[in-house]
């Protein structure tokens, strides 16, 4: 969504109807509530970007843009897994809170095909499915397909920011799509037989901590950012399951990411650093306009950073 784009608002009671039409149960409809309330985090970065990896402080975010895809991509993969939210107390105990705290939500009459797009695009994906503009028409829009291309361009713009997949046509004619890691990153886990959700937009969000911390990142400062963001170690998220294995074996031995002991520190501590595979893949000036759009800020905002950054791309030339 551009930057200054109003987005329609809705009551709660609209918004909790809303839920309701997707099949949402209770413990996801306040699931959801809570991730997109005004005070809450982008699903994959903390509310603002430079206090965040600064001193890891949260604060909150003022982009409507943030709450809009909290908004979209929680409803959507809540309703992928039901049984396992439905069955968490904790969610359930939330549940009277988000829902008396929250205010106006963003949504629109074009909402709902969003959201069943975003699920119908992760199941392809994860089934590696070719996928057509007919049946995007056929099995989600329906009477909508006027309205094709707006419903997704959202979707698009959702899975790409949180999950670090864009949505390509690769024929023109057919109008047939791929859907293909963002950054030119090659990572795949389906390859090992992975079926949870694309890790690719997490693994940018550590690769951009790593970057902004100044190419090296303490363990402690890279789980002080992902608890910001509702990861932590030995707690299964309701979209990337549990990270410690995921960034510190996974990541690691698909050369992504490099895990080793601070020098000279007693007791022994860890940080993290890019592997030979993200320094052969990835582009700094990508990666900081990746992070920065979500905050619908400019890359420019990060100095040291940008001018890094600049380097790296006359480098690769």
């Amino acid at each position: 969504m551009s930057q200054g784009q109003e987005i329609p608002q809705c009551t709660q009671e609209q918004h909790h109807a809303l839920s309701e039409a997707q099949g949402l149960e209770a413990a996801q409809v306040s699931r959801a509530l809570e991730e997109t309330s005004p005070s809450s985090f982008h699903p994959l970065m903390p509310g603002n970007l430079e206090e965040a990896l600064a001193s890891g402080a949260p604060s909150t975010p003022h982009s409507p843009q943030s709450a809009y895809l909290s908004y979209i991509v929680t409803a959507a993969v809540a309703s992928r897994t039901s049984d396992e939210c439905s069955s968490n107390q904790e969610t359930g105990s939330a549940s009277s809170k988000s829902l008396s705290e929250t205010e106006n939500l963003p949504t629109d009459p074009l909402d709902e095909k969003v959201i069943l797009l975003v699920q119908f695009l992760l199941q392809k994906y994860q089934m590696r499915d070719l996928i057509t503009k007919a049946d995007m028409i056929g099995d989600v829009i329906k009477e909508y397909k006027d309205d094709f291309l707006e419903i997704l361009r959202r979707a698009s713009e959702c899975i790409g920011l949180v999950f670090g997949i864009d949505v390509k046509e690769v024929d023109p004619t057919s109008h047939s799509y791929a859907l293909v890691n963002k950054q030119g990153l090659t990572y795949d886990p389906r390859l090992s037989g992975d079926k949870g959700m694309p890790k690719t937009g997490l693994l940018i969000i550590i690769l951009g901590v790593i970057f902004m911390k100044g190419n090296r990142a303490t363990e402690e400062e890279i789980w002080k950012v992902l608890n910001m963001m509702d990861l932590y170690s030995g707690r299964k998220h309701f979209i990337f399951g549990e990270p410690r294995k995921l960034i510190t074996k996974d990541l690691v031995e698909e050369k992504y990411l490099e895990y080793c002991q601070v020098p000279s520190s007693n007791p022994p501590r860890y940080e993290f650093l890019w592997g030979p595979r993200a320094h052969a893949e990835a582009s700094k000036m990508k990666l900081l306009e990746f992070l920065t759009k979500i905050h619908e800020s400019d890359p420019t905002c990060f100095p040291s950073q940008y001018e890094e950054a600049l380097r790296d791309e006359a480098e690769r030339a």
